[in-house]
């Protein structure tokens, strides 16, 4: 596989990863499609590390740094959509409006 395999498939899952931020209501879809998104960017970290510097660790390092952020993203968001859901009873994000005066 060359990189312009690897930079295909990663433009893919950034472009799905957006398409499902900008029209996803529900929160829970919404922080599926960021993870989407981040893996996009892994995948390109760890391609141009493997054909830029293939002795080197240094797209996988920061790699797994997006993946440290990325679970500590879903934790808090999670919590947040539980929270929405407890008081809203639902966690469509076009009908909660508490950040609203």
């Amino acid at each position: 596989m060359t990189l312009y395999h690897y930079l295909s498939l990663s433009a893919l899952l950034f472009c799905i990863g957006i398409f499902g931020v900008l029209t996803r209501r529900n929160a829970i879809g919404i922080l599926m499609a960021i993870e989407l998104l981040f893996n996009a960017v892994n995948i390109n970290f760890v391609a141009f590390a493997k054909f830029i510097n293939p002795e080197g660790l240094t797209g996988q390092v920061f790699s797994i740094f997006v993946i440290t952020v990325a679970a500590a993203e879903a934790a808090v968001g999670l919590a947040i959509i539980i929270l929405i859901y407890r008081q809203h009873k639902g966690v469509e994000v076009d009908k909660v409006n508490i950040m609203k005066w």
